[in-house]
C-alpha cells in the first residue's frame, strides 16, 4: 500500500473523539503536531478547499505523507500531549519559540542533600527548581552573582559533599555556611534556600519578615554576630526592593504579555510582576507567525512558554484574547496546580501597562533588525530586501481592497491617548512605500481640549497639522523654504483615523475645511481592524491571511505605542507618583523611608498612628497628616 493510499485510509478513519495528531513529510520526520477536541473533523479540514487555505497550510498539505494520532480523555489532556510534542520534535511548521533550547535558567538543585544554585540551559524533570527563561546571559549571571553576595551558599560543584574538617577559603571570608565541615543541619541550609525562592519568585516583602524575625530572634539570645549577619542581609534585599518599580499597590503576581509584528518576524514581550513590583522582562521572536492572527500567535505562545517555566502566576494580561481562551485557562489552573485567569484588559492602567509591554516588543524588533545589520549578519540584506518586497505586495493589496486610485507612497496613521481625559496627546506615525518613516513620525500635545473628548482631540489634531502643511506650502511658493526644510509635507496619500465614526467625521470635517478633503481616509475600528469610509454602509475587512492586513496592523500598533509613549512622558512625575505625594510634607526621602519601613504603599495606609511614628525622620505632624489622609480615603 502505498503512502497515499495509506494515508486516505487513515483519514477516513479517524476517531471523533479529543487528541493529538503527527503529521509526517517522506522521511518520516514529524513536521506539524496539532490537537483537536474531535480528531476527524480537525485533521479532514486540512485537507478539504485547498485552494482557499493559506500559503502555509498549503504548503504543509503538500509534504505530508503520512500521520498519527493519540487519542485523549479531554482536550485540556490533548493540550498538555501537544506541548511536550512539539518541545520533543522541533516541528517546522509549528509556532516556534526562536533558539529558546539556547536560553539560560537558574537552576536549584532541591534534590540534593545541600542544595546548589548555577545557570543551566537543560531544563530536566529532576525535583529541581528552574527560575527563567532568561533572554540575555548577562541578566542571569548578574542574578547569580546577587545571590551569592546575599546569601552565603555554597558554590562546589559536586553533588554530594566530600566532607572536610578544614572548609574552604569562602567558607572563611563568610561567603559559604561550609556544610562540608558536617557542623551544619540540612534544616538551616534548607531554610536559606527558601529564603532564595522567595527571592527569585520576587517575594522580597516575605522574605524581609522571615530575615527580621530571625535577626530579633538572634540578638534576643545574644548571638549577636548573627544578628549582623542577618541586619546585612536584610539591607541589601532591602537595596533590591528601593530599585524594583513599583507597579501595583495590590501586590499582585502578574505576567504581562504583549506583541509586536514585524516582517517575517513577530516579537512578544513578557513583564514579571511580582508583589505588585516590577521584577524583570524576557521578550521571545517567534517563527511561522505570518499567516496567523494575533489571537492564535498570543495562544501559541502561551503554550510554548509556561509549558517549559516553573512558575505560573495567577494572573497574565494579555494584549488580546487568545484562541482557546477557557481551554487555555484550564491548562494553565492544572500546571499551576491553583486558579489562573487571563485577562484583556480595556481601560486604566493595567491596558497603559499592557501598551507599554507592546512598546517594548516593537523596540525589541527593530532593535534586533539594527544589530543584524551593523554586524553583517548573514542574509541580513536579503531580510531587508524581502521585507521591501512584502511592504510593496502588501500596498498592492491594499491599493486593490481599498478601491484607491493609485498605490499610496505616504501612509499617515493618527491616535489619541489620555488618562481619563487629563493630558490629551495625538501621534502621527508615517510609512513611505510600506515602511516605518521613524523621521517624519509627529507628537502633538493637545491643548484646546479639557476632558476625555476622542473627537474634539482628533480634530484639533488634524487642523494642527494641516493648517502647518498649508502654511509651509505657501513658504515654499515664496522661496522661504525647500521640501527638505519642511515638517509637514510631502502630503499623505491615504490617512488611516484609529477611532470609530465620530473620530473619523472629526478629522473629514476639518480637512474639508483646510482643503484637503481629497485625501483619501479610512477609519480602522478599535480591536476588530475594520476598515470603513465616509458615506460608506459597509465596512472593509481585509483577508485575514494577507500582506495588506498585515501592513495595517503594523501601522495600527505604531501608533498605538507611539502616542502613549508620549503621554507617559508627559506624565513624568505626576503619573507616576503614589498616592503619598498628595500629602503635605511627604517627599523624595520620606517617601523613600516610608517605603522601606512598610514595604508598600497598601502596608503604609493600614499602619496605625503609632506604627507611622516608628518610621525614621517621620515626626507626629507628618504622621498624623498620613493617617489622617488615608483615613478619608476610606
Amino acid at each position: 500500500m502505498n503512502n497515499k493510499i495509506q494515508l486516505e485510509n487513515k483519514l477516513k478513519h479517524l476517531p471523533d473523539k479529543p487528541g493529538v495528531y503527527l503529521m509526517k513529510d517522506q522521511d518520516d520526520k514529524v513536521i506539524y503536531v496539532g490537537k483537536a477536541l474531535v480528531l476527524k473533523n480537525r485533521v479532514r479540514s486540512y485537507f478539504q478547499n485547498f485552494s482557499r487555505q493559506s500559503p502555509k497550510v498549503q504548503a504543509l498539505v503538500a509534504k505530508i505523507h503520512n500521520l498519527e494520532y493519540m487519542i485523549t480523555d479531554s482536550e485540556v489532556e490533548a493540550l498538555i500531549l501537544e506541548c511536550n510534542l512539539i518541545k520533543k520534535y522541533r516541528p517546522k511548521y509549528n509556532v516556534s519559540l526562536k533558539d529558546d533550547k539556547s536560553y539560560p535558567y537558574l537552576k536549584i538543585t532541591l534534590a540534593e542533600e545541600f542544595p546548589r544554585v548555577f545557570v543551566t540551559r537543560n531544563v530536566k524533570k529532576d525535583g529541581s527548581r528552574y527560575f527563567g527563561p532568561y533572554t540575555q546571559v548577562g541578566a542571569v549571571h548578574e542574578t547569580l552573582k546577587l545571590l551569592r553576595s546575599i546569601f552565603p551558599l555554597r558554590t562546589c560543584k559536586q553533588e554530594k559533599l566530600n566532607y572536610s574538617s578544614r572548609p574552604c577559603l569562602n567558607s572563611h571570608i563568610n561567603k559559604c555556611l561550609a556544610p562540608c565541615s558536617g557542623k551544619l543541619s540540612q534544616d538551616n541550609y534548607g531554610s536559606m534556600i527558601k529564603e532564595i525562592v522567595l527571592f527569585l519568585e520576587g517575594r522580597q516583602s516575605e522574605l524581609i519578615k522571615s530575615l527580621q524575625y530571625k535577626m530579633n530572634e538572634a540578638a534576643g539570645n545574644l548571638n549577636f554576630e548573627q544578628a549582623a549577619k542577618l541586619r546585612d542581609q536584610l539591607q541589601a534585599v532591602e537595596r533590591v526592593m528601593e530599585k524594583q518599580k513599583v507597579i501595583s499597590e495590590q501586590q499582585e503576581d502578574q505576567d504581562v504579555v504583549a506583541m509586536a509584528r514585524g516582517y517575517n518576524r513577530c516579537c512578544v514581550m513578557v513583564f514579571y510582576i511580582r508583589g505588585g513590583k516590577l521584577l524583570g522582562k524576557n521578550h521571545f521572536f517567534l517563527k511561522e507567525t505570518d499567516d496567523l492572527s494575533r489571537e492564535e500567535v498570543l495562544a501559541a505562545f502561551v503554550k510554548q512558554y509556561y509549558s517549559q517555566i516553573d512558575f505560573v502566576p495567577p494572573i497574565i494580561l494579555l494584549e488580546a484574547e487568545p484562541a482557546d481562551h477557557q481551554l487555555l485557562e484550564e491548562w494553565l489552573s492544572v500546571t499551576k496546580g491553583g486558579k489562573v485567569r487571563l485577562k484583556v484588559p480595556k481601560r486604566g492602567e493595567k491596558l497603559r501597562l499592557v501598551e507599554m509591554v507592546g512598546q517594548n516588543a516593537l523596540l525589541a524588533i527593530e532593535e534586533a533588525n539594527r544589530a543584524n545589520l551593523v554586524a553583517g549578519v548573514p542574509g541580513s540584506n536579503e531580510e531587508i530586501e524581502a521585507q521591501i518586497n512584502k511592504a510593496q505586495e502588501a500596498l498592492t493589496g491594499l491599493t486593490e481592497k481599498l478601491g484607491l486610485a493609485k498605490t499610496p507612497k505616504r501612509i499617515e496613521c493618527y491616535d489619541i491617548s489620555n488618562t481619563q481625559g487629563n493630558q490629551s496627546v495625538g501621534s502621527m506615525v508615517v510609512f513611505v512605500d510600506g515602511l516605518p518613516s521613524n523621521k517624519d513620525y509627529r507628537r502633538f500635545t493637545i491643548k484646546t481640549v479639557i476632558g476625555p473628548n476622542d473627537f474634539a482631540s482628533m480634530a484639533e489634531v488634524l487642523n494642527r497639522r494641516f493648517s502647518r502643511a498649508n502654511a509651509e506650502l505657501a513658504a515654499m511658493q515664496a522661496g522661504e523654504i525647500s521640501l527638505e526644510e519642511a515638517k509637514f509635507l510631502p502630503l499623505p496619500d491615504l490617512v488611516i483615523i484609529d477611532g470609530g465614526k465620530g473620530q473619523l467625521s472629526s478629522a473629514r470635517s476639518i480637512m474639508k475645511e483646510l482643503g484637503f478633503d481629497g485625501i483619501t481616509t479610512f477609519g480602522l475600528a478599535k480591536r476588530e481592524e475594520e476598515l470603513f469610509q465616509e458615506g460608506a454602509k459597509e465596512a472593509i475587512i481585509l483577508p485575514v491571511d494577507s500582506a495588506a492586513l498585515y501592513l495595517i496592523q503594523r501601522i495600527r500598533d505604531e501608533a498605538h505605542r507611539f502616542a502613549p509613549t508620549f503621554h507617559r512622558q508627559l506624565r513624568g512625575k505626576e503619573g507616576l507618583r503614589s498616592s503619598l505625594d498628595q500629602i503635605p510634607g511627604i517627599g523624595k526621602e520620606r517617601r523613600k523611608r516610608l517605603i522601606k519601613q512598610f514595604g508598600s504603599v497598601a502596608k503604609i495606609k493600614e499602619a496605625s498612628l503609632e506604627e507611622l511614628l516608628k518610621t525614621p525622620g517621620i515626626n507626629k505632624k507628618v504622621a498624623e497628616e498620613i493617617y489622617n489622609f488615608y483615613q478619608k480615603k476610606q
